[in-house]
């Protein structure tokens, strides 16, 4: 595990309380690590059968991971990631995860590198291994020592009720994340639920009635938790459920023994609106940095 190394302190002052909050130092590494863990356990923890027939593979570079999943046109899921300051990307690893992804036939890859190690060394990296910047994502973390109250955000809707994934209701949990993010290829739905109640993961979903309508889950790695999945079906949003799963979520990773908790979502270029970046913010997520995807493409 990477050293604790002081990337960015965020202070936010409640001036009608007179309380100073400080989110706890966190390492660059542990976030990047904690990230490419859940993705890698995600999907290689899925039965045999889903895996081979997604085509789903893992390659160890150390505290770092590379993924694929062959099969799913979208290429969302091949990534490699987990560097830190004291295990930057190398060459040797740009060429290593090149040829894992062509041996799986993949045609896209992603490679996902925090601003602080861009340095001359990678660029010139990426331009020999002909990487290219793509979209940019906003890294994300708070302290779970203070649970977000309701005025932090929209409560939740009448008719509406948060609560714990269980095993008998995961098949619909799984259904409600692919469709709400339009992963539709066979085998994803099954891969989602295999997660459920599976060691290390936890999943909440919002309800109307006895239909579940919201998702999201968290991955915890020691004392760090990642949010995961976390996906609203288009008739239900604007009525709170993010926010409350933000708040389930935020309240499962303390419970789990975490001190932090990251997440991360898509930057907003000049006049778009990011919904998940603005609820994060108000659930007390500060932003850590803006991290460039790199793209591979065979």
């Amino acid at each position: 595990m990477a050293a604790l190394i002081p990337f960015l302190v965020h202070i936010m002052i409640d001036r009608s309380k007179r309380k100073v909050f400080v989110s706890n130092f966190v390492a660059l590494g542990l976030a990047e690590q904690t990230e490419i863990l859940a993705y890698a356990d995600f999907m290689t923890g899925a039965p045999a059968s889903v895996c081979e027939g997604l085509g789903v593979a893992s390659l160890d570079l150390g505290s770092a991971l590379a993924l694929v999943v062959k099969n799913d046109p979208s290429h969302f899921f091949n990534r490699v990631g987990g560097f830190s300051v004291d295990r930057p990307p190398s060459s040797d690893d740009v060429a290593r995860v090149g040829n894992f992804f062509r041996a799986h036939e993949v045609g896209r890859g992603a490679f996902m590198v925090a601003p602080l190690l861009l340095t001359p060394e990678w660029y010139g990296i990426a331009e020999r291994a002909g990487l290219t910047p793509d979209r940019s994502y906003v890294k994300l973390v708070r302290d779970v020592e203070m649970v977000p109250t309701a005025g932090g955000f929209p409560a939740l809707d009448p008719g509406l009720r948060v609560g714990r994934v269980g095993r008998d209701q995961a098949q619909e949990w799984g259904a409600v994340m692919m469709s709400g993010f339009g992963f539709t290829v066979p085998g994803m739905v099954e891969a989602a639920a295999a997660c459920v109640g599976r060691p290390d993961w936890h999943q909440y979903a919002v309800w109307e009635e006895d239909r579940i309508v919201a998702v999201g889950s968290i991955f915890v790695n020691g004392e760090c938790a990642d949010m995961f999945g976390g996906a609203t079906l288009a008739g239900a949003r604007g009525r709170g459920a993010q926010s409350a799963l933000l708040t389930a979520r935020i309240m499962a990773a303390r419970e789990a023994g975490c001190r932090w908790i990251v997440a991360e979502t898509g930057s907003e270029s000049p006049g778009e609106h990011n919904s998940s970046l603005h609820n994060m913010q108000r659930a007390g997520f500060r932003p850590l940095y803006e991290r460039l995807t790199w793209l591979w493409r065979g």
